[in-house]
């Protein structure tokens, strides 16, 4: 042992070194700064290796004194015991507190909290308060209750007996020693749970101890499932010598082995009063739990229990806000006894927690303990009286995951094969004639939707107007209104994908007449509805106006569609990433499109963009949309060539179902354009007029003839040299500088400028500052400064004059 700087530490005082001890250098300093203060507290469930590290700290550091280690009685301390121990081992390294009057011998037996008249805390700081250098007493097991009289007198003596007492407690749980006020004042040292947990480094030199070797991949996977716990790992690692392969068993390892079971168990489960025993038991199903949710799931009287079971219990890791979750070994032990005691109660427990969490707009989770609870109809019930649909269909930033889109996929697949398989005319084919057989068609729809099976969709949906249609006028009346908005907001989300198959045709009207139908009936179910409901569902009301701008987009009607578009703007917000959000400023691009500002069309395609979303597939609608957008831009900057690039990409998604018949007759218009703009000569009035009137479609021509003219006048507007002929354009990718000859340079050069560094450098030439460049153009000035680095390297200057003077010298000005 080294030695301290005071006196070293009788070796009886200190329990022995353990020959299997994992040296643990990084948490063994921590403690060795802790003890130059006044508390520091070692926490952590049994097995976390608490004793252990304070044990090779004792016998490996320089102490600041001698160490008086006591071993306590947990939650059982009695202070006529403690204080007597205390003492006497106090004494084992040569510390004396005077009793009764100065008398250096131990209290008689039986004392409780006094001595001579005065408290035990006032005595021993007395006794210590003589010495020339402090003493650190170890605390094992030290888990008094709270306001009990061991933690009132430890909580004095630390007070009084500071700085020749430094105090370390170890324990299970927080002791009762104000350790918020001393967190705040900065006088405490913490080691908690995840401070113990094993790194990968020393879960291989604990394996090493058994003789057992894992790949780098194992060991990871080990040490996640275990979360570092280091009687998880022994005991893994005890189980794993001379098995045949160790790799297997750690992709089996889990808390339902044996080894586990039995430890837990015994240390952690049975040693519980019953009724806090049951509350673990029944919040195991739960992945993350607070105090209403085990109240919800345990009974009204577990809310004041869980705040026992959060400071008692360390395998309880917080999450913030009052979440907190089991440690997984633990839980999976938790979960065997519940199902091995209870398993009738499991499919109930599960359901109180899906109503608790869908009451608060916790979708995911609620549908996922629906799901658990095994009955495909309540699972179908939850997703549409909680109006989940615009979680399954992607609406929003917090989509549903592919795996728990895939189990609503399968459980509404069980739902109708169980009634398909009974029979009509059974109890089970007369449910499905009813409201709740209508819920577990809509869900089906909707999953279908969300995987892309328009086809499965709308049969889904045709067969759930159908239950509906069939009955009584009376029952129909009382289908829930969450019941019809659903089928409205599947509706529009056909529609609204230009998802128009064989069937929709020979059945009836398409998008968007379709569409806005449904829009329309969704803003009538909605005013009969509570507030909250659709106000907790703000991406449904979004939805609802898309899909009426975008339908009334593609009627003609601007103004009317612009209003609905801006207005779902404002119901997404502004900083929420959702598919929703870019779909609605792609038709707002091609909106200013039509219109004829092809500046504003850019900007809001650039929006659209930033952030970007996932899962953009190419059989979006808004895909092709923003491809002609961007090809019109182009255009208008006089930049034919980079416009058929985009109209490349266009066509790509528009040869994939479904079609959206006005984008592809924008697109048919950009290539005449662009084959236009290429011409030697402008196009007179007469023949835009021409173009433009031959466009299918219900959009007015006047937005479009502008929108051509401006294209025409950017190609043919610039000044050339007399005698010099009509130059070929060159095909440039974006972003890349072809070879060329000096002659043709400045037509490449300016080709490769995007059409926002063409805007920089237009108001470069105004002798702008940046600053008001970025005011001008609504960007940071970071994002000018990188344009305007982009523009010196492909115009090979330094300077803003130098660049001002090249591109007027390439004819870019």
């Amino acid at each position: 042992m080294a030695e301290s700087t005071g006196e070293s530490a009788s070796a009886p005082s200190l329990p022995p070194l353990p020959e299997w001890l994992i040296p643990r250098p990084h948490l063994v300093s921590r403690l060795a700064r802790g003890v130059l203060g006044p508390l520091t507290v070692v926490v952590g469930p049994p097995g976390a290796g608490k004793t252990a590290l304070v044990t090779e700290w004792a016998h490996t550091s320089a102490l600041p004194g001698p160490v008086v280690w006591v071993t306590c009685d947990g939650g059982k301390e009695v202070p006529g015991v403690f204080w007597p121990r205390v003492v006497a081992k106090l004494r084992e390294v040569g510390v004396g507190p005077a009793y009764a009057g100065g008398a250096a011998t131990a209290p008689p037996s039986g004392t409780t909290g006094a001595a001579g008249g005065r408290p035990w805390p006032a005595r021993v700081a007395e006794g210590l308060a003589r010495r020339t250098g402090p003493v650190v007493i170890v605390l094992d097991d030290f888990e008094p209750a709270p306001g009990s009289a061991a933690a009132e007198d430890v909580t004095l003596l630390l007070r009084h007996a500071f700085p020749m007492v430094r105090l370390i407690v170890v324990a299970r749980r927080d002791p009762p020693l104000h350790l918020h006020r001393r967190r705040l004042a900065g006088e405490l040292t913490e080691l908690r749970t995840g401070d113990l947990a094993f790194t990968e480094k020393e879960t291989v030199t604990l394996l090493a101890q058994h003789d057992v070797t894992l790949t780098g991949s194992a060991v990871r996977r080990l040490a996640r499932r275990t979360e570092g716990w280091a009687a998880g790992l022994r005991l893994a690692a005890m189980s794993m010598a001379g098995h045949r392969d160790p790799a297997a068993f750690v992709r089996r390892f889990t808390g339902d082995e044996e080894a586990v079971v039995s430890y837990l168990a015994e240390e952690v489960l049975d040693v519980q009063a019953a009724p806090m025993r049951h509350l673990m038991l029944v919040t195991s199903i739960l992945d993350r739990v607070n105090a209403e949710l085990a109240a919800a799931v345990a009974g009204a009287d577990a809310d004041g229990r869980f705040a026992v079971l959060v400071r008692q219990n360390s395998f309880l890791h917080p999450l913030g806000e009052g979440w907190y979750r089991y440690h997984r070994m633990f839980r999976d032990v938790l979960l065997l006894r519940l199902r091995y005691e209870a398993p009738e109660r499991v499919a109930r427990l599960h359901r109180r927690a899906a109503d608790w969490l869908g009451e608060h707009d916790l979708l995911p989770e609620a549908l996922g303990h629906a799901l658990a609870a095994g009955d495909p109809a309540y699972v179908a019930q939850v997703a549409v009286e909680r109006l989940a649909v615009g979680r399954i269909l992607g609406l929003t930033g917090e989509t549903l995951s592919d795996d728990l889109i895939r189990r609503l996929s399968q459980s509404a697949a069980t739902a109708m094969e169980r009634v398909t398989a009974t029979g009509r005319g059974t109890a089970a084919a007369t449910d499905m004639d009813s409201a709740r057989g209508c819920e577990v068609l809509l869900l089906a729809a909707a999953v279908t939707l969300a995987q892309r099976d328009v086809e499965g969709c709308y049969e889904a949906l045709r067969k759930a107007d159908a239950v509906i249609a069939g009955l009584p006028f009376g029952v129909r009346k009382a289908v829930p209104r969450t019941t019809r908005l659903t089928g409205c907001v599947i509706r529009m989300a056909v529609g609204a994908a230009r998802a128009a198959t064989a069937a929709m045709v020979a059945e009836g009207p398409t998008e968007p007449s379709w569409a806005l139908a449904a829009a329309a009936e969704f803003d009538e179910l909605c005013a009969g509805l509570p507030g909250e409901t659709i106000e907790h569902r703000a991406e449904l009301r979004a939805f609802t106006h898309f899909v009426r701008g975008s339908a009334e987009l593609r009627c003609g009607r601007l103004k009317s569609a612009e209003r609905s578009l801006l207005a779902a703007l404002k119901a997404i917000g502004p900083h929420e990433s959702s598919p929703l959000r870019r779909d609605c400023l792609i038709d707002l691009a091609l909106l200013a499109t039509v219109r004829g500002r092809t500046r504003t069309a850019a900007e809001l395609a650039a929006s659209a963009q930033r952030p970007e979303v996932r899962g953009w597939a190419p059989a979006d609608r808004s895909r092709a949309a923003l491809h002609v957008v961007r090809a019109w831009s182009h255009l208008a900057r006089g930049e034919p060539a980079v416009a058929r690039h985009e109209l490349d990409r266009a066509d790509a998604a528009l040869c994939i179902p479904p079609y959206d018949p006005p984008v592809v007759a924008l697109r048919r218009l950009a290539g005449e354009t662009a084959d236009m703009s290429e011409d030697g000569a402008p196009p007179t009035v007469e023949a835009v007029r021409d173009l433009c009137a031959a466009v299918p479609g219900p959009w007015p021509t006047e937005g479009l003839e502008r929108t051509v003219r401006l294209a025409c006048t950017a190609a043919h507007g610039l000044p050339r040299p007399a005698g010099t002929p009509c130059r070929a354009p060159v095909a440039v990718e974006p972003g890349r500088v072809p070879s060329e000859s000096a002659g043709s340079r400045g037509a490449a050069k300016g080709q490769v400028l995007s059409g926002r560094e063409r805007d920089v450098l237009e108001y470069l030439a105004r002798t702008m500052t940046t600053e008001e460049i970025a005011a001008e153009m609504y960007l940071s000035v970071n994002t000018v400064k990188t344009h305007l680095k982009s523009v010196y390297r492909k115009l090979d200057v330094t300077r803003r004059s130098a660049a001002v003077r090249r591109a007027r010298e390439w004819e870019l000005l």
